[in-house]
């Protein structure tokens, strides 16, 4: 068991590492908080001091490019609509589709959607109602890893908190678990006093599994730590990284934009030889009667500013490119030259694919234990000798398509299909009906077996349709 300073000392140690850090910031900018919310405008007064304007506008833009590219690239990844995890054995993929199913797959939506925020994601097995193994994600922010050489533990654990409520003297309740691989410890802790054991759980250290039958209370260990990790790359930082500073640039360039229209909305008014001497009344008579009143030499001059709108465009847009290339998105606003084919498709998906890629390989090394040990328990369950090697991995990506393009193949493989069969048919007397039967299957990708079988069904129809109406004629 942690002692409770050692526990508060890992979590300050974890919540101020570089990692969780700009974990944090990842969660920000997902979140829409950008940094340009912090943004403010400064000049020299007379004094030759730096203080803020408060006069001039300083409209803040928020732009959630970053929000968009980690929603694409989960959904991109889990975009098949089959199962994850296959096996070839129809009874194994039956107990299969019941661990890995709809609920499953939105707990790793989760996990992955953390992971390209945070850099790193979670998730935590537990036994449920059913006695069976059941998946959820674990916040990633509240995960803290400890290692034997790193403290002064015994054994590797998983400190896991999360905050559960507020007290009643609007303090926080944080709870706090440590997991190794027996058991798991459950502490408290109120605002920011000390950890305690918490008393509200019956039993404390606990078992991972703890069931009643007959009134009598059962316990079992899982027999290693229930929680599964995965890192978005080798240094576990955010996909923000890479395009953050561009981010910042694009709100800043767009908000400054912003402030300018709004500053220089209206016009400057130069007036030469007002006859009056109240500058209050010379923009009141600009503003209702447009009209003012001037001696012999007076005059009014009225000044405007060009903004630099088709610079800031041109930035703005090579700001954007910047960021999807960078991210390695898709960039849905993109128009090119109307010519949409299936190929000018599959190129501006180029870079979501090698994104994928990368990160569909860590998570195939993120889901194999974790198959591993549902087939452990399926073998347990039914009392069968399933090996992990029986199922395997498949993500079908969908990519949007040209449906005139997929009519035009389509028709175009059918007329190839049938100009080969018409092709082995006009050869039937040099090749013969069995090789003939197999080259069409193998054009049709029909299975020959099965193709033999029903032509074996039907001549036999044929041959006791004949021998009835035989019969009959014999009758008559």
């Amino acid at each position: 068991m942690l002692d409770a300073k050692i526990i508060q000392k890992l979590i300050e140690n974890d919540a101020t590492s570089d990692k969780k850090k700009f974990a944090k910031v990842g969660q920000s900018y997902y979140d829409g908080d950008h940094d340009i919310k912090d943004y403010k405008l400064y000049y020299y007064n007379s004094d030759g001091k730096v203080v803020e304007d408060r006069a001039r506008s300083n409209i803040k833009l928020e732009h959630p490019f970053f929000t968009e590219l980690v929603d694409q690239c989960v959904q991109y990844l889990l975009s098949g609509k089959s199962s994850i995890v296959r096996a070839d054995d129809q009874n194994l993929q039956k107990e299969l589709d019941s661990y890995f199913n709809d609920t499953f797959k939105a707990e790793l939506e989760k996990v992955l959607t953390d992971t390209c925020v945070n850099g790193f994601g979670y998730m935590y097995c537990y036994k449920n109602a059913e006695d069976r193994l059941a998946f959820e994600r674990a916040a990633a922010m509240g995960v803290v890893e400890v290692r034997v050489n790193e403290t002064s533990v015994k054994a590797d654990c998983i400190l896991y908190w999360y905050i559960d409520g507020i007290a009643n003297n609007n303090q926080q309740i944080k709870r706090i678990q440590v997991w190794d691989r027996e058991q798991t410890y459950y502490y408290v802790q109120i605002g920011n006093g000390a950890i305690e054991l918490d008393t509200s759980m019956p039993f404390n250290p606990r078992p991972h599994v703890v069931y009643q039958k007959g009134g009598q209370y059962y316990q079992e260990s899982l027999g290693f730590i229930p929680f599964f990790k995965l890192a978005a790359n080798e240094k576990q930082f955010s996909h923000l990284k890479p395009i953050k500073s561009l981010i910042d640039d694009y709100d800043i360039t767009d908000s400054g934009w912003a402030n300018n229209l709004q500053d220089m909305s209206e016009a400057v008014f130069v007036v030469k030889g007002y006859e009056g001497d109240n500058i209050e009344e010379l923009i009141t008579n600009i503003k209702t009667k447009k009209a003012i009143g001037v001696d012999e030499t007076g005059d009014i001059d009225i000044k405007t500013f060009a903004i630099p709108v088709e610079a800031r465009r041109e930035r703005l847009l090579q700001l954007k490119q910047d960021i999807y290339r960078f991210d390695m998105g898709f960039d849905a606003t993109q128009l090119g030259d109307g010519n949409i084919t299936n190929v000018v498709i599959k190129s501006r998906y180029a870079l979501l694919d090698l994104k994928c890629n990368k990160l569909e390989s860590r998570l195939r090394a993120f889901l194999q234990p974790i198959v591993e040990i549902v087939i452990d328990e399926i073998n347990m369950r039914l009392r069968a000798n399933y090996k992990a090697t029986d199922a395997y991995l498949v993500f079908d990506r969908e990519i949007l398509t040209n449906a005139s393009d997929n009519a035009v193949i389509d028709l175009t493989k059918a007329q190839t299909e049938q100009t080969r069969i018409t092709t082995l048919l006009n050869m039937g007397q040099i090749l013969g009906d069995e090789q003939i039967l197999q080259s069409v299957c193998e054009i049709l990708e029909l299975d020959i077996e099965k193709v033999k079988e029903l032509r074996g069904e039907s001549i036999a129809s044929s041959v006791n349709l004949l021998g009835e109406e035989d019969d009959d004629e014999t009758n008559a």
